[in-house]
């Protein structure tokens, strides 16, 4: 028997689990369990197993570099465009926008309806998160979408139309949902954001999924001990936290990792960092914090807690276990093991066992510093002398968008590879000046992390990215490509010996999956971030991606911005290809960096631009607008803007919140000191970058 377990016996355990691997008329357990029809893509990883693999091979290796553009389709009146789209029976559903969702043919790539839940009407400060929604659910002809202001919705997939929505979340808590749903035994589950944003508690939540009803709850984290617990996990949990956690809300957020396993029908969740990130506020004397940054099982019928693998014990770094957990079944030690597969934020690739939550195997797969390695025997990280900041201030590899972010790794079944977006990126961990016994977090949403906040720009050789093919039974890269800037897209590959993945520079590519080697690439016209999906209508296989740059990427600055992409100028689009397609892109403008507007007759106030820095950072401007005001095309460059030279149209923007319905939130609690400092900090930025530009290298 080979190294890893091919498809076959995958199938055939999906045979012994569900009774069949025929098709459904509907999408439903046994559809997602399929992993050898590839007719459709119906999740967010594509079936239960999450690999984000398709077993179609119609394109591949030898005729890749036939793919051309079938259609496109221009989504200019969305900020968001990041989203993984689903197909199914030739339909795409996909989610730009602020948690908008779209029907369109694939054969002509019109669209067939749009559905807006209007959350700038009703979603107030919960708009500032600034994320879009990263992918959707399905179910026997319903969609699933969870909104930023925290519903979860279920829509008819014919008519596009409500068929019911639930809040999952307080209206006034810091709760919001940019992850995909995910479905199973008619139940739906969805976690949420908010680990970041304020006193968060985590949980997830499944609902009936006919009606909505909900079904059960499990908390991540302990919450008051003196209102008791909910149940004997958190009891347990309670007793490795310290000092009054709860007010600080604790955190473990699920926002974005949640599979379903029909083999053992369970759960595992990811969750997030502790609330706030500093764990010298959260829980004083330190403790491991169960359950932040752990890999959770739960029985899938009650929600019950099963087992627990906590990557990072008392996370202080931001390093979620968030990221893609994907299952599969590998050939260790001559045996085939039942495993989950892990890259997570922290810079290690875990092996872990899905019948007992025990590790396997954790290797480094990228530039780590804070950790020197994995002890097998308990588990643990092994950390370094600086880790916990004993200084005060730190510079620590990976940073807080970690080694590797949302953007999904795959794993191919043919190959036994996991191709894996890779970042190199430090963080500079400050908590210096902090009053870390008085600490808050903030009443309105604003970044909450107990460190001092990033208030310049990146460098623009700060870091850099690769695609890396990953063994996970020898834990070693085979190949590895470098992709340009500091992030590059989210992956999916095919039983075609192919890898696809977008880049920050406009380009999405199709590798051999067994080499590395460049097979095919496609100027997009904009940066592609968004994970690709592939299907089959009519007989013929069809790949489909959304481009554009928003989210976290477009908060470093220069390093993004570099690559020329202005919100107003590069349209964002839904592109989707097919075997000698003919289809062209629209005219297009070129790159071009952002050119900053000054005033001569505005006069400059030092204290006002200081004040509007630290607003900036406080209040995620820089999530869109990047850092030093410094965009990278997820929303316009404020330097370049002509609304920051006029103090009326400004604060009807920013205060008044005139397009919200564009995305742009609102901040009704500015003064006019306030706005003025915000406005004082952009001309000053504005002018630094004129001057900068005119200096000779």
């Amino acid at each position: 028997m080979s190294r890893f377990v091919r498809a076959g016996l995958l199938a055939a355990s999906i045979v012994a689990a569900t009774g069949t691997v025929s098709s459904s008329p509907g999408i439903d357990n046994v559809t997602l369990a399929n992993e050898v029809d590839g007719t459709n893509w119906a999740a967010y990883g594509r079936s239960f197993s999450e690999q984000h693999y398709s077993p179609l091979r119609e394109v591949n290796s030898g005729n890749v570099s036939r793919l051309g553009l079938a259609w496109s389709l221009d989504l200019s009146d969305s900020n968001f465009a990041t989203t993984a789209p689903i197909e199914v029976d030739g339909v795409i559903y996909f989610s730009p926008g602020v948690s908008e969702v779209r029907a369109v043919d694939v054969k002509s790539g019109k669209e067939l309806w749009r559905y807006d839940p209007e959350v700038y009407k009703v979603a107030e400060q919960k708009m500032r998160t600034a994320w879009g929604t990263r992918g959707l659910g399905f179910w026997k002809g319903k969609v699933y979408v969870g909104t930023r202001d925290g519903r979860l919705i279920a829509i008819d997939a014919q008519s596009g139309k409500p068929v019911w929505s639930v809040m999952t979340v307080e209206p006034d808590d810091h709760r919001y949902i940019t992850g995909a749903p995910r479905v199973f035994n008619d139940k739906v589950i969805i976690g949420h954001g908010g680990g970041d944003t304020g006193a968060t508690r985590g949980y997830v939540t499944a609902y009936d999924a006919e009606t909505g009803r909900q079904l059960w709850r499990f908390y991540t984290v302990p919450g008051d001990p003196a209102l008791g617990f909910e149940n004997s996990a958190m009891e347990a949990a309670a007793k490795t936290w310290n000092g009054q956690w709860w007010k600080h809300g604790g955190g473990g957020t699920v926002w974005n990792a949640i599979t379903y396993d029909p083999q053992f029908n369970r759960l595992y969740i990811g969750t997030g960092n502790g609330a706030p990130w500093n764990q010298k506020i959260r829980s004083p004397g330190g403790g491991d914090n169960l359950f932040i940054c752990s890999i959770v099982a739960l029985d899938a019928d009650t929600g019950q807690y099963v087992w627990h693998y906590q990557i990072n014990p008392g996370d202080t770094w931001d390093f979620d276990a968030s990221l893609d957990i994907e299952l599969a079944t590998l050939e260790i030690a001559s045996k085939p093991r039942q495993v989950i597969l892990h890259a997570s934020k922290s810079g290690f690739f875990y092996v872990i066992d899905r019948a007992t939550g025990k590790l396997i195997s954790a290797q480094k797969f990228g530039h780590v510093t804070w950790a020197e390695r994995i002890d097998l025997a308990t588990g643990r990280p092994v950390e370094s002398p600086n880790a916990r900041l004993p200084a005060g201030e730190a510079l620590i590899w990976p940073g807080p968008t970690g080694a590797h972010d949302w953007q999904p790794m795959s794993f191919n079944r043919e190959t036994g590879l996991v191709y894996l977006p890779v970042i190199d990126l430090p963080g500079l961990y400050s908590d210096k000046g902090i009053d870390l016994a008085r600490w808050r977090a903030p009443r309105n949403v604003e970044m909450s992390v107990g460190f001092n906040a990033a208030d310049g720009d990146t460098p623009m050789n700060a870091g850099s990215s690769a695609l890396v093919a990953w063994n996970p039974v020898q834990q070693k890269a085979l190949w590895s490509v470098p992709t340009p800037g500091v992030q590059g897209g989210g992956t999916m590959t095919t039983a075609g010996n192919l890898v696809f993945q977008g880049q920050m520079d406009g380009k999405f590519q199709a590798y051999a999956a067994d080499s590395g080697k460049l097979l095919w690439s496609f100027y997009a016209a904009n940066g592609v971030l968004a994970p690709p999906i592939t299907y089959s209508v009519g007989g013929r296989q069809y790949v489909s991606v959304l481009t554009g740059v928003n989210g976290q990427p477009a908060i470093f600055g220069s390093p993004v911005a570099q690559f020329g992409w202005q919100a107003r100028v590069h349209a964002k689009r839904l592109l989707t290809f097919v075997i000698d397609g003919r289809g062209e892109l629209p005219a297009s403008a070129a790159p071009a960096l952002a050119v900053p507007l000054d005033d001569p007759k505005f006069n400059i106030d030092a204290t006002l631009a200081q004040k509007g820095k630290k607003l900036f950072s406080e209040k995620f401007c820089s999530m869109c607008h990047g850092f030093a005001a410094i965009a990278g095309g997820g929303a316009p460059d404020l330097r370049a803007s002509p609304l920051v030279l006029s103090p009326e149209a400004f604060a009807q923007v920013v205060r008044g919140g005139i397009l919200q319905a564009r995305g742009m939130p609102g901040y009704s609690e500015l003064s006019d000191v306030d706005l003025q400092g915000l406005m004082h900090y952009v001309r000053a930025r504005a002018r630094e970058s004129l001057a900068a530009a005119r200096k000779p290298d």
